[in-house]
């Protein structure tokens, strides 16, 4: 029998559908933390496949939980304000002005992102570490005094799990407070612990690499699948580097807190969360206990 284009190509997306389904009964129920950030957060053509991705999860029984920074915006501002953006270890010193602006552009993006996912169908509500007590911080330990930088000292999931219940997606910004001050955070690391203390069934870290290279400079060195105990001699290889060690160190908090498997993906290639999570190859590299 002849079989026209128009038919194969529907077959061929029934073929997807059903390949989709063992993971969405899978998945089903299931939270999955989204660290979202990268070039996906600012070109508009794939902050829409983003989204329509995390809509989709949604609608077929997933709980997305997705956090997220704001660095290249943050320094946009502060140039933009004639302030000059400084850095220690990849960490951006906080002064009392800059936590301002800090906090003024993660409430935008944050905004911003909650307003698409409505957009599109779904509930989405905005959150920041001080909502429910969300994030409790500590003072960054540095040998140079960063100002309101902070780590996480505590997370209370109740927030959350409350807006789970209810329908609406957790859009989360990396700010958390201690003792009435106001602490920015790197988001990778929030979404590890958030991913933790929700006993997650996987974090998603969203980048602008295809996943951790063995060569940085070839695309085909992607290593798939690394093991927690692979970590440290990766890193001392010096294959695991820069702004990768703070997404690998949220993908062992995550792990050691019982989330099942962890994911770091290139948020370049378009509706790249459902590739990870819906098909029998994946891609990116995982890191697995």
């Amino acid at each position: 029998m002849e079989i026209s284009i128009d038919l194969q190509e529907s077959i061929f997306k029934a073929d997807v559908l059903i390949e989709a389904l063992k993971y969405i009964k899978q998945f089903y129920g299931k939270t999955i933390v989204i660290k979202y950030g990268g070039h996906a957060m600012i070109d508009e053509s794939l902050k829409e496949k983003v989204i329509l991705d995390i809509v989709l999860m949604k609608y077929v029984g997933m709980n997305p939980v997705i956090v997220h920074g704001g660095g290249p915006e943050i320094t946009e501002v502060m140039e933009k304000m004639g302030k000059k953006s400084q850095f220690v270890n990849g960490l951006r010193v906080t002064d009392a002005e800059t936590m301002e602006i800090v906090e003024m552009v993660l409430g935008r993006i944050n905004k911003g992102l909650v307003a698409l996912i409505n957009d599109h169908g779904a509930k989405a509500v905005g959150l920041s570490g001080k909502d429910g007590g969300l994030i409790t911080a500590q003072k960054c330990k540095s040998d140079v005094d960063l100002g309101f930088v902070g780590d996480v000292s505590e997370i209370d999931p109740e927030i959350i799990n409350v807006l789970d219940k209810e329908g609406f997606i957790p859009v989360i910004s990396s700010i958390g407070t201690c003792d009435g001050e106001t602490y920015n955070i790197n988001a990778d690391l929030v979404a590890g612990e958030i991913a933790s203390a929700l006993k997650a069934e996987k974090l998603i870290m969203l980048t602008d690499v295809r996943g951790i290279l063995r060569d940085p400079k070839d695309e085909k060195s992607l290593i798939s699948t690394i093991k927690v105990s692979e970590i440290e001699r990766l890193q001392q290889e010096k294959v695991i580097i820069g702004g990768m060690l703070p997404k690998v160190e949220a993908c062992e908090i995550a792990l050691r807190g019982g989330v099942k498997k962890t994911h770091i993906i290139d948020g370049r290639i378009s509706h790249s969360i459902l590739l990870e999570i819906f098909t029998d190859s994946g891609i990116g590299t995982q890191i697995i206990a």
